[in-house]
């Protein structure tokens, strides 16, 4: 694999962002890289070894389209109350719902769409916690994440379109064994200097030895 940008691993895991504003939308993706990068997310951890994800990559422009189609309808129904007061948002949640407004709007012109995927025996998702099932998976995914941002791409988790996910199942002709984990476009950045996102402290989010640590 050529163009692997020079990141420690400390910097790769604090600097993939997800990019929705600063893709360029004029260069073509190598699907021979993409690849490359799946085959790495492939040594991610699953249940048993069995293996039952299946990745969906998708390049021609008119498939693009009819998925895109769905995920800005399944954006705009989820996302039509927080759009109507968008000024009253904070500046954060402004920002962000902005950028994925645009990233919806012009999803069509992504040149590549990876969509991760589980084959299930009958399909049907277990009712209760499904931590375990989706630990088969989505690892692998964000694996695919920081593959492609090692190698010059950027990717950004999405998840919108699963409000509609027979739609695109139907689209994609995806038999009714297969389930939908998450859609990552994928893209060269236009600016190529990342910094880590903000987070809350670690001594806010950390519970040691049980919710409450004792006195």
């Amino acid at each position: 694999m050529t163009g692997q940008l020079p990141l420690s691993c400390e910097e790769l895991l604090t600097t993939t962002r997800s990019v929705r504003r600063g893709l360029d939308l004029e260069r073509a993706v190598d699907p021979e890289l993409v690849k490359d990068c799946l085959r790495i997310a492939l040594q991610a951890p699953n249940g048993g070894n069995r293996q039952n994800w299946r990745w969906i990559l998708l390049t021609d422009p008119r498939v693009r389209a009819a998925v895109a189609e769905v995920y800005r309808v399944a954006f705009y129904d989820r996302n039509a109350a927080a759009l109507e007061r968008l000024d009253e948002e904070s500046e954060a949640a402004r920002s962000v719902l902005t950028a994925a407004r645009g990233l919806a709007d012009r999803l069509h012109r992504v040149p590549v769409l990876v969509i991760p995927c589980l084959e299930l025996a009958d399909g049907r998702l277990p009712t209760g916690n499904q931590a375990g099932l989706w630990a088969s998976l989505l690892p692998a995914a964000w694996s695919y994440a920081l593959a492609a941002r090692s190698h010059g791409l950027v990717t950004t988790w999405t998840s919108v379109h699963l409000d509609r996910e027979q739609e695109v199942a139907d689209l994609l002709g995806l038999p009714p064994t297969v389930r939908q984990g998450a859609l990552l476009p994928t893209a060269y950045p236009l600016r190529t200097g990342f910094r880590p996102g903000p987070r809350h402290p670690l001594e806010e989010v950390l519970h040691h030895n049980g919710w409450q640590d004792p006195d």
